[in-house]
């Protein structure tokens, strides 16, 4: 069987008892019977590498209907998604919350829940093709879509929160909201340190800011260029500039420079003006690049309240281009499509779909350095479609897996954490 690897996956899930979970809270109308069993096929098929509901038929082929034989059909699986409600959803999000607690719980998490976390904004782009899916639409991409939005933590890779909209909500749309319930759920998952959470420039709003401030969170958001932030970077002093290491290696084609400068944000508004440190990173145009007759310099700004030495935040607010990898892994699988017409169908789909990437980086977390920093790519390679033989002796059956197998090692340390889980129920 090619799936056999799927096994440390299986086992964590029943460690923390997400089927359980799942049977519990989820409260269908129709079609909700055994809806634990569902979603763990969905997810299993997802960690496999599949993107669509007939691929959850890989759990059923050959001997993996023997090993996972509590999986349902693809044509039970599409009934069930579709039966789902905005309530439901809602039920699907709680339950990730419980799930990314649990996993923080048996050290499938930060390494010190006490130091600090940094949680990264974004949005991403969903293609779909046709007329059929309904909450699809264009937006600024000029592309059929949908566009939802989610939060990761830097340290794990894990996603925090994620949740579905049509294709023409703009990228900051409900990022109030996505951020309060992000930093509850970080806080519910047992962190006690310090929070900072980093955007790019379609997050840089007044609602943004106010919400970091409301619980005291610190902040990393890239400015919009407008007027008076143009002004304050024309303002810096030149002898204020620093040089520091960039990523090409002679500054006479691609230089950079860091400055920061006191700035207060929207400071027509009483209300929502505050002070901040305006970070400026300048760089030499790289050949090819638009920019206005005569330009010298591109400037890259943002905004923060942290108190990090200049270099340090500037280094650190870059970081957040993480992000990126993320939503990457998660395009990879479950993500890469949004299979039904229907939105609720998609939303549920999108709620398994960080289920799934939440226990494979838990399962890279428990395997050790080998498999730490892995790709959802590579853990799929090197872990999830690892082959195996079931076999049957004494009445029992048994699962042999391939002895030379390269990373036998970190799956065997995996499981052996695993092992170690107290059983919740």
């Amino acid at each position: 069987m090619p799936d056999a690897g799927l096994l440390p996956a299986a086992v964590l899930a029943q460690r923390v008892d997400l089927g359980g979970v799942v049977d519990r809270r989820l409260r269908l109308a129709r079609h909700g019977a055994n809806s634990g069993a569902k979603a763990l096929t969905v997810i299993g098929a997802m960690l496999a590498g599949g993107d669509s509901i007939d691929d959850t038929a890989l759990l059923r082929a050959g001997a993996a209907g023997s090993l996972f034989d509590g999986t349902r059909a693809p044509s039970t699986v599409g009934s069930w998604l579709r039966a789902h409600k905005w309530s439901n959803v809602r039920q699907l999000d709680a339950i990730s919350r419980e799930l990314l607690a649990r996993l923080w719980g048996c050290g499938a998490g930060p390494a010190d829940l006490t130091a600090p976390l940094t949680i990264d904004i974004d949005s991403t782009i969903v293609a779909v093709h046709g007329r059929a899916k309904q909450g699809a639409a264009f937006g600024y991409t000029k592309v059929r879509c949908y566009h939802p939005q989610l939060a990761t933590c830097a340290e794990t890779g894990q996603v925090l929160m994620c949740r579905l909209r049509g294709g023409s909500a703009g990228a900051a749309r409900g990022a109030a909201s996505l951020v309060t319930e992000t930093i509850s759920r970080v806080r519910n998952a047992g962190a006690t340190g310090a929070l900072t959470v980093r955007a790019d420039s379609a997050f840089y709003s007044k609602s943004m800011l106010s919400t970091a401030a409301k619980f005291d969170v610190r902040f990393s958001i890239t400015a919009r260029q407008d007027p008076r932030v143009r002004a304050a970077i024309e303002a810096i002093d030149e002898g204020a500039w620093q040089q520091i290491p960039y990523w090409l290696s002679t500054p006479e084609v691609s230089g950079a420079d860091i400055a920061e400068t006191p700035f207060t944000v929207f400071a027509s508004d009483k209300t929502h003006a505050r002070g901040v440190r305006l970070v400026v990173r300048r760089v030499r145009p790289t050949p090819g690049s638009q920019l206005a007759l005569f330009t010298t310099w591109d400037h890259h700004a943002f905004v923060t309240d942290r108190d990090l030495p200049l270099a340090e935040v500037e280094a650190d607010h870059r970081r957040h281009a993480v992000v990126e990898q993320n939503i990457a892994e998660l395009t990879s699988a479950g993500l890469a499509h949004l299979p039904s017409g229907r939105f609720m169908a998609n939303a549920a789909w999108l709620a398994l779909a960080v289920m799934a990437h939440n226990l494979g980086r838990a399962i890279a977390l428990l395997a050790g350095p080998a498999l730490a920093r892995a790709t959802a790519a590579t853990l799929r390679r090197t872990v999830f479609t690892m082959p195996g033989r079931l076999i049957h002796t004494g009445r029992r059956r048994h699962l042999r897996l391939p002895q030379s197998w390269p990373w036998a090692a970190p799956i065997l340390l995996a499981l052996t954490r695993i092992h170690a889980i107290p059983l919740r129920r």
